[in-house]
């Protein structure tokens, strides 16, 4: 197959941005390295999400030093279902899902497999031995109630939690784009590795135009669905709930995961100091111009942040 080149100039005009421009132009010059830990490590992530009033999913333990894991099923035997993550893991890596037992008791995957106390022991020390943390460093595990995702996403994810990532750029949410597990990605909600990236307009969190490894399409691949009909429930909560991180986390730039539960309404999963740019693929619109309508705002008094995202939906529709 032909690939079509498009010309430095060309993306210029569009407003992309490539990786050298976001490292050295807005996360070397907005982010403090100081600030990294509030968002590198999920666990301080959280703590300080809950001190802000910021809502995550619960947390129903965490498993610091290899002799603890002996003491797991004192944690997980009274779980029917729960996820276990590392705390400083990256790209999706180390997470294990649990969605029920077999009839031995054993803990079931999203994809019907069946493990053992003593293979999810194996994984938790895994996690502690730094097997799937940023640069190979121990780490810690960390149990979470599991997300009852909301049935607006019916048809639109297979198997996996449907997410929405925001950039947050000076306090101000200016682009978003929904990600959806496939079969292809095995149920991670990962691009890379498959998963389906839909641009949603910040105005009313609708889909504007979804690819699949940086292809348009135009149906969830498993289900056949249409993106024209979806809608994220809720979006202004989306919004405003990833607008209110930047207080306590002190960034410029971030990506804020946002999950929504059917009982408990959006939640903030994780925080990203460094997002990648597949936002801008997924929604045909480049980063650039956005992200200068911010800089050219006065920052000396931050607005609310009802304001703020009025701005955006209002600027950015």
């Amino acid at each position: 197959m032909m690939l079509r080149l498009v010309s430095p100039r060309a993306l210029r005009e569009r407003g992309i941005i490539g990786m050298n421009a976001r490292n050295h132009r807005y996360i070397q010059r907005y982010n403090d390295r100081v600030n990294y830990p509030a968002v590198d490590n999920k666990l301080k992530t959280k703590f300080l999400a809950t001190k802000a009033g910021v809502p995550v999913p619960d947390l129903l333990g965490v498993v610091k030093h290899q002799y603890q894991v002996k003491d797991l099923p004192k944690i997980l035997d009274p779980l029917e279902r729960f996820v276990i993550k590392p705390t400083r893991g990256c790209a999706g890596r180390g997470i294990l899902v649990v969605v029920g037992r077999d009839e031995q008791g054993r803990f079931l995957k999203p994809s019907g497999a069946a493990l053992t106390h003593k293979d999810v022991n194996r994984h938790v020390s895994n996690i502690l031995a730094g097997l799937h943390s940023l640069g190979g460093v121990p780490d810690f595990a960390m149990i979470e109630r599991i997300i009852d995702f909301t049935d607006a996403f019916e048809g639109y994810s297979y198997q996996g939690v449907p997410d929405v990532r925001v950039i947050v750029f000076g306090g101000y949410p200016i682009l978003a784009m929904t990600r959806l597990s496939t079969a292809r990605s095995d149920g991670k909600a990962n691009l890379h590795q498959g998963a389906v990236g839909v641009g949603l307009s910040i105005r009313d969190g609708t889909a504007l135009r979804a690819v699949q490894f940086n292809r348009p399409i135009t149906a969830h691949p498993d289900t056949d669905k249409p993106f024209d009909q979806l809608r994220i429930p809720r979006w202004r909560d989306h919004l405003e709930i990833a607008t209110r991180c930047y207080a306590f986390t002190h960034l410029g730039y971030f990506g804020a995961d946002v999950v929504i539960d059917k009982h408990l309404g959006p939640l903030i999963l994780e925080l990203n100091a460094r997002p990648g740019l597949a936002i801008q693929t997924a929604n045909g619109i480049g980063l650039r111009k956005r992200l200068d309508v911010i800089e050219a705002l006065d920052h000396d008094e931050l607005p609310p942040v009802k304001d703020r995202v009025d701005f955006a939906q209002e600027r950015f529709a």
